[in-house]
């Protein structure tokens, strides 16, 4: 039971520092709201007009690129710095071998599409 009871401390004193952090912003946090503060803030560029707006699937393209490469790496730069231990096996270096080809197949889908021009 021990550990629980330290997981649950640390739990209890998480949502504490939360609440103590919240409470402290409330009490020392200046308030004076003008229609200047209330209004919506997006990368320097003053609102205009309703706040729907049609963006082109280009940017979620690239972001989803990103993500893509992001999960490559976090998955094969542990797998490389343990690539010498003998456990590891041919299995894990099939697995991988699998794991590359997938992102090397939606890399070549998307350069075939000509998602990864700049122009």
């Amino acid at each position: 039971m021990g550990g629980y009871v330290v997981v649950g401390a640390v739990v209890l004193a998480g949502i504490l520092l939360v609440v103590a952090a919240g409470l402290a912003r409330r009490m020392f946090a200046p308030r004076a709201p003008t229609n200047a503060k209330l209004t919506t803030y997006e990368s320097g560029v003053d609102p205009v007009g309703f706040g729907w707006a049609q963006t082109t699937v280009r940017y979620f393209v690239y972001a989803y690129l990103y993500v893509i490469f992001a999960v490559d790496a976090v998955y094969l730069f542990p797998w490389a710095t343990v690539i010498r231990d003998a456990n590891l096996g041919l299995a894990s270096l099939v697995e991988m071998g699998i794991f590359i080809t997938v992102l090397v197949v939606g890399l070549a889908h998307a350069a075939r599409r000509g998602l990864l021009r700049w122009v």
